[in-house]
């Protein structure tokens, strides 16, 4: 396992990370789950990454059972804040009722002292940045959380908040997780140089494409029983296109002839990215976990790489 230095903090995480989302606290069994997050541990991952919202709260609770296996200071442990955890006014967004709250009742759910990296699952239009930031501050001071970060920010709210902290005098956001994949390439052109200018590195988020970059979906007419395409799970028809399959039957023969399998090509291309920190892996088998860890001693070289670019841009 490799690890990077997450933003410009002297906090090194694996290069390749473990989720939660779809996976844990009631999409698969339990066993599974915890079997999953071991196994993570003994390949050299030490970055774990859940949220309050995922099965509200009940991830975070498996997450938290699993990882007191380990030594506490050996893991990296992130969360999140922003989704309604209720149906009042203030059980969602970035207040600081709601992130002071969320936060208490994250700790308690993972049964841990402290949230290694606390997200802003998203941007709140409602509630100042400053608002925001000074709460987060808080929690770093009380020792409850020791690095912020976003999840889906624009490069001017990164921009934003970063310039607000600097006059404020209150701790920077340090990561922005973000959805970046072969075929989701947005944050290249100005989300990855502004959060470079600001010391803000990339965790990506659907590195796979929802599967659809594994390989495993040969065609719209067929999918493997139990998929995410054949029960429609987390936004996958969104990538599973004739064209996108095309591109994957062609990205396919590139990693046979590296020797790779598709799924550690995709993870691989990610990491090309010096601004990407760690890629966020969902996998509800030890076995799965173990084949996406491999990507991380995977260095593609350039000619490779302009072969992969001919194929997504032609």
């Amino acid at each position: 396992m490799n690890y990077r230095r997450l933003g410009n903090t002297g906090l090194k995480v694996s290069t390749i990370s473990l989720g939660s989302w779809l996976t844990y606290g009631g999409y698969v069994a339990n066993e599974n789950a915890v079997n999953t997050i071991l196994k993570a541990y003994d390949l050299g991952i030490n970055f774990f990454d859940t949220a309050n919202v995922y099965m509200r709260g009940e991830a975070e609770k498996v997450v938290g059972k699993a990882i007191k296996a380990f030594p506490r200071e050996s893991i990296v442990l992130s969360t999140k804040v922003y989704f309604p955890m209720g149906d009042g006014p203030n059980d969602h967004g970035l207040s600081r009722k709601h992130i002071m709250e969320q936060a208490n009742a994250s700790l308690k759910r993972l049964d841990v002292d402290y949230i290694d990296l606390y997200y802003c699952h998203r941007f709140d239009k409602e509630t100042p940045i400053e608002e925001t930031l000074r709460a987060f501050d808080d929690l770093i001071h009380q020792g409850k959380v020791n690095y912020i970060g976003v999840s889906e920010w624009t490069a001017d709210q990164i921009s934003e908040a970063a310039q607000l902290a600097d006059q404020k005098l209150l701790n920077h956001f340090v990561a922005n997780q973000s959805k970046y994949n072969m075929f989701a390439r947005n944050i290249e052109d100005q989300v990855i140089p502004a959060s470079r200018a600001h010391g803000v590195s990339q965790v990506c988020w659907s590195p796979l494409a929802q599967g659809v970059l594994t390989g495993k979906y040969a065609s719209l007419n067929d999918f493997p029983s139990g998929s995410r395409a054949a029960e429609n799970k987390g936004g996958i028809r969104e990538y599973l296109t004739e064209e996108n399959l095309t591109k994957v039957a062609a990205l396919k023969k590139i990693a046979a002839e590296l020797g790779i399998s598709m799924a550690q090509l995709a993870l691989a291309w990610i990491l090309r990215q010096d601004n990407v920190a760690s890629v966020v892996v969902g996998a509800s088998k030890p076995d799965q976990i173990v084949d996406n860890a491999k990507a991380a001693d995977v260095a593609l070289d350039t000619e490779t790489l302009n072969q992969i670019e001919n194929i997504l841009n032609p």
